[in-house]
């Protein structure tokens, strides 16, 4: 599905992503796990297509990203990343048609086909009773499903996330990644996102990618890279750290 070729990411020709190699199936979440400033972020936003790759290559069922157009490319590859729309007054509801936008031409009127995948995008992330409320409103876990339903609703191949549970409860992390898990499994999305809770990540991940200062530390299951060796290295942390808090 998604197959990333030595890539190389980041800001006016200054790397801060090296050599990045990896492949994603339809229906299988791949996790990058790593501290600040490692180069998560500006891996998927290279993914997503918001900065342009230094090096490297970003294929799509065996087709370069450069070899697609713009929109054909927003139709296969759907992004929630840390930047949230200017919604205003915006609805909940149009917030999520606004992920329509590869569909509905020019003048972003919907269709029929653009209002049912609306509709069922809501109904599969439990934001449809949310519809009619304003964005700005609602909390942030709530916000957070709305924006997974603006993703989804695209009926992408590809589902990028940048630390989606990020400053959520525990009772809003684990719904969201319950229906996260759901989503990629009936509609066979391949998923990649990012983490800082390792825990969560060993469970929900089918495979993890460790990334220290821009560099790939290690690829596998989760539960062969997330033990108290690799991560006490990977993260910096003592020993004494590490079994007090971990």
């Amino acid at each position: 599905m998604l197959e990333i070729k030595n890539l190389c990411a980041g800001y006016n020709g200054k790397e801060i992503a090296h050599d990045i190699s990896f492949t994603v199936s339809g229906g299988e979440i791949f996790t990058l796990i790593g501290r600040n400033g490692s180069g998560k972020s500006t891996l998927l936003k290279t993914l997503a297509g918001q900065i342009p790759p230094i090096s490297g290559g970003i294929y799509i069922d065996g087709t370069a990203k450069e070899d697609m157009s713009r929109n054909d490319f927003a139709k296969q590859v759907s992004a929630m990343l840390t930047d949230r729309p200017k919604t205003d007054m915006m609805t909940c509801r149009e917030v999520t048609e606004t992920g329509r936008y590869p569909y509905t031409g020019t003048f972003g009127l919907l269709g029929k086909a653009d209002k049912k995948a609306v509709e069922e995008a809501m109904l599969l992330t439990d934001t449809t009773e949310l519809a009619d409320r304003f964005f700005a409103e609602i909390s942030d876990g709530q916000k957070q499903r709305v924006m997974l339903a603006r993703a989804v609703c695209r009926e992408p191949k590809i589902l990028l996330l940048d630390e989606p549970t990020s400053f959520l409860d525990i009772h809003y992390k684990l719904t969201f990644l319950e229906m996260l898990d759901k989503l990629r499994l009936e509609r066979d999305i391949a998923v990649v996102m990012s983490m800082h809770e390792t825990e969560l990540a060993g469970r929900i991940s089918d495979r993890v990618m460790l990334i220290r200062d821009g560099v790939c530390t290690g690829t596998g299951a989760p539960e062969g890279l997330l033990d108290k060796r690799t991560l006490t290295e990977h993260f910096g942390l003592t020993e004494e750290l590490y079994n007090k808090y971990m």
